[in-house]
């Protein structure tokens, strides 16, 4: 588990809120507590793993309204719908928006934290491959956009020759930008390449 990891729970009964803190701080899980979405919201640092433990029914900006905003916006934080009697139907429909898992209040102390810490986890997972994305993202990003255009053609498997008649060039100056575009993404072989520009999203544009 990151060190840094954070359970964020949001729910407009003060009861539910401190209980659930008090359990999650029994087994030493930074937590933070909101009474509504709006203030959430305002407090999320969105470059901290962790999940979000979120209360249905709310006033204000709903538990549904907030998951789907989260799932547009911050999808790599696993949300988890914390349900009262009688919402597990709304439950199951907030997992088909997005959400990772969802909780009845009355379940038993060690569930909930079984089930929090799975999503911490997931959280987790989801922060480091975010980072890993922005990394390659910005190694890519220094490219010109000619070595772009070799690139593109190196992960195709595309020779030099058919790389130069493509694109109107000579093959040793395709092979200078071979160069660059291997020294600037600190890539050793076309496989490490290849993994680099679909781990950052790779889309072929």
């Amino acid at each position: 588990m990151a060190d840094d990891a954070k359970v964020y729970i949001v729910d407009d009964d003060a009861d539910m809120r401190n209980s659930i803190k008090w359990l999650l701080e029994s087994v030493h899980l930074p937590v933070c507590v909101y009474e509504s979405a709006e203030q959430f919201l305002t407090a999320f640092d969105e470059h901290r793993p962790g999940c979000l433990l979120l209360d249905v029914r709310m006033p204000g900006m709903s538990g549904m309204r907030l998951l789907e905003f989260m799932q547009s916006s911050h999808p790599q934080l696993p949300v988890v719908m914390f349900t009262g009697y009688g919402d597990v139907e709304m439950a199951v429909r907030a997992l088909k928006v997005g959400a990772f898992d969802f909780i009845e209040k009355t379940a038993d102390h060690p569930l909930i934290l079984e089930r929090v810490q799975h999503a911490l986890l997931a959280g987790k997972a989801m922060h480091e491959r975010e980072i890993e994305k922005l990394r390659c993202k910005k190694l890519l990003d220094h490219l010109t956009p000619r070595e772009h255009e070799v690139l593109l053609r190196m992960i195709q498997g595309q020779s030099n020759k058919f790389i130069a008649g493509e694109l109107g060039l000579s093959e040793r100056t395709v092979e200078k930008h071979r160069k660059n575009v291997m020294d600037k993404t600190k890539t050793r072989s076309v496989a490490e390449l290849v993994r680099l520009f679909y781990q950052k999203g790779g889309d072929g544009a």
